[in-house]
């Protein structure tokens, strides 16, 4: 960025560092109560004990949720792991830790070009060829054992009790072409949208960045949602696909990528391309806020049918969230999305994390619960997206798939859950 724009952005920048940048896959709609301790950020006011009634309490869980950001914003990268050891992870021996062997090949795609990652990585690789790609579970752990060391995630107080969501791929019904039909568009990534990296001003804001447009000499913030939907819309000529329920088109920013389906039976894989800098905003919130939802009814399928139902109100509702998704059209033929690692993510193998306290590409086992319910869920999963709500170090979003069924696991899922990181034994905390 030339000198000319330098002090506007960081001008631009302070009034947006406590807000939270969507960056890949987004938090599932909406985030209502649990009970246990959690990490929240700015986009999703997470409440610990019982739902919040009056507007006062609304406003004192944001204004926690910002002072806990700008806490994090002074750890160091990764300061919230505590050296752990293998006998401290609950559940290891109850999951099948063969099944969790092609994600971690995946993220060894791109960690092997990362010199930490490498002998972890070809020592992965010369087991896959010993075993046809197909190591035992004993073999899996015999793996891991031999390479990894055990950290175990912690909240900024100490605790180590966190927000476990879950999100996923949806499917809509689209087209390559606008009509009475197909009316809602899903936009490509604006050409006069901008992104500054601001670690690149100041090495002090990592994972800090500002989107905007140029008007003249100045950056400023880019279109909001109620702006970019206009009939007359300032990026019109950008469509990528159109779908055929406004909903549905929403809720596809919420979780960040997605399959179209056309009418001639061809789907299309479409991904996060980039967002347009404003802040989310939790329209279930909104919702319990105004007394149409209450905390319990406020799942992502209980939004959907406020909305079905108030189509007149809908409109409004939505531009209450100014954050807007852009997309792109993904290769054929690629076993899941692309998460924020580069790489498919594999639904139940996958989550998103906080890449300032757990390293992409890291393997990480959760020991939570199913959705809305007390069975437990002990899994080892790979670190290998990203998600604007995803903060702190104990949170993260479990990817469940694609389709129906995915859908209404991910939307049911707020649970407390513990997270314990696998790293390298060359890999040295800072």
């Amino acid at each position: 960025m030339k000198k000319t724009a330098a002090l506007f952005i960081v001008i631009f920048a302070a009034s947006n560092l406590a807000a939270c940048a969507n960056k890949n896959l987004k938090p599932t709609e909406p985030v209502t109560p649990v009970a246990s301790t959690t990490q929240c950020d700015c986009a999703s006011a997470v409440q610990t004990t019982e739902p919040k009634t009056t507007e006062t309490k609304l406003v004192d869980v944001k204004e926690a949720a910002k002072d806990a950001a700008k806490i994090a914003d002074k750890i160091p990268e990764y300061g919230l792991l505590k050296a752990a050891s293998w006998e401290d992870i609950d559940g290891l021996n109850q999951d099948n830790l063969s099944l969790s062997w092609p994600a971690w090949m995946q993220s060894c795609t791109t960690l092997v070009n990362k010199p930490i990652w490498q002998k972890a990585c070809s020592a992965a690789a010369q087991l896959n060829s010993r075993t046809a790609n197909k190591p035992n579970i004993d073999a899996v752990q015999s793996y891991f054992k031999q390479y990894f060391s055990v950290y175990k995630t912690t909240n900024i107080d100490g605790t180590d009790n966190g927000l476990i969501t879950g999100y996923y791929e949806p499917l809509l019904k689209g087209s390559r072409t606008k009509s009475s039909k197909y009316a809602y568009p899903l936009y490509q990534q604006p050409t006069d949208l901008i992104t500054v990296e601001l670690d690149s001003i100041y090495p002090e804001l990592k994972y800090k960045r500002v989107r905007g447009r140029l008007v003249g000499s100045k950056l400023v913030p880019y279109y909001n949602r109620a702006e970019i939907e206009l009939e007359t819309s300032p990026i019109k000529g950008r469509e990528l696909l159109f779908v055929d329920d406004i909903i549905d088109a929403f809720f596809l920013q919420i979780q960040g990528s997605g399959l179209v389906q056309l009418e001639n039976g061809e789907q299309v894989h479409v991904g996060y391309a980039d967002q347009n800098g404003q802040t989310y905003n939790s329209i279930g919130r909104l919702l319990i806020e105004r007394g149409e939802l209450t905390a319990a009814n406020a799942s992502m399928q209980g939004i959907k049918n406020w909305a079905r139902n108030n189509l007149s109100k809908l409109r409004e509702l939505l531009n209450n969230n100014p954050s807007y998704v852009f997309f792109r059209e993904l290769p054929v033929g690629l076993p899941g999305p692309l998460g924020a690692l580069g790489v498919p993510i594999l639904g139940e193998r996958s989550v998103a994390v906080d890449p300032k306290f757990i390293p992409l590409g890291a393997p990480v086992f959760l020991s939570t619960t199913e959705p809305n319910s007390t069975k437990p869920l002990k899994r080892l999963m790979m670190a290998q997206d990203t998600g604007g709500a995803i903060k702190g170090g104990v949170r993260a979003d479990f990817f469940w798939g694609a389709g129906f069924e995915a859908g209404a696991k991910a939307g049911a899922m707020k649970q407390a859950g513990k997270i314990w990181v696998l790293l390298p034994k060359e890999f040295v905390l800072k």
